[in-house]
């Protein structure tokens, strides 16, 4: 890679919240960005550019995995940073869940990511450099019997486990995966819940914001010795009642 030549990213769920975040922050700091979700080419907040390409497509499929990655190539030349935040959260008693709500989390926050590192590997092979980062919840660490989701702890926590795996397998590639498991953050997601209980959820007495998260992906694009971590910006849940 030349020294003037920019990195480039892909973003999934790129369109709000927190992927739009990263999508913005990494453009501020000089990054070709592709972002992806299923009707990002119609965002308010993105707009196509010389440095932003914006493609539309389910993140549970195959085929839009398939159609990112060859974009950025096509587009941009290499891939360097992978961020697999696209996700959804539907919180409810364990029994209450239907066989739609399980096919919907379980293809948006695991096939989503399964199918998007696929496709990043071969590229970031050939360029003897990578790195991924999965976005978790602490919940998959610390669940909270107050508030039950079952379906977010099944489908985030394999993602810690699976960067372990993964830094392993691709280490000799110079390929690295890493985990950040953010706990409440202020997001449109949770535009009409209680904010105050939220807040109280962490010890640190509030919630997190977009930027939070932001700080810590952006720590571990910087940090090439961090392989197979999970960080968790979470207001200090994972260690307990304060």
């Amino acid at each position: 890679m030349g020294s003037n030549e920019k990195q480039v990213a892909i973003v999934t769920g790129a369109s709000s919240g927190i992927g739009l975040g990263i999508a913005q922050a990494l453009l501020h700091h000089g990054y070709h960005v592709v972002g992806t979700s299923r009707t990002i080419t119609k965002s308010k907040d993105l707009k196509p550019s010389s440095d932003l390409v914006l493609v539309d497509g389910e993140a549970s499929k195959k085929e839009t995995a398939v159609k990112v990655a060859e974009t950025a190539v096509k587009h941009f030349g290499r891939i360097d940073l992978l961020v697999n935040n696209a996700g959804i959260f539907i919180p409810k008693p364990f029994t209450d869940y239907t066989e739609d709500d399980y096919n919907l989390v379980m293809g948006t926050n695991v096939a989503s990511f399964f199918y998007m590192t696929q496709q990043v590997i071969p590229q970031m092979k050939k360029q003897k450099s990578g790195h991924v980062v999965f976005i978790s919840t602490v919940l998959a660490n610390q669940p909270s019997g107050s508030v039950p989701a079952l379906l977010a702890v099944l489908s985030k926590s394999p993602m810690p486990a699976v960067s372990k795996a993964l830094a392993l397998e691709f280490a000799a590639s110079n390929i690295r995966f890493n985990t950040v498991s953010p706990g409440n953050v202020n997001t449109p997601m949770h535009a009409n819940d209680n904010h105050e209980a939220l807040a109280k959820f962490h010890p640190l007495g509030r919630m997190g914001e977009i930027s939070d998260v932001v700080d810590a992906v952006l720590y571990l694009q910087k940090a090439t010795f961090v392989t197979g971590e999970n960080i968790r910006v979470d207001g200090g849940v994972h260690a307990g009642r304060s």
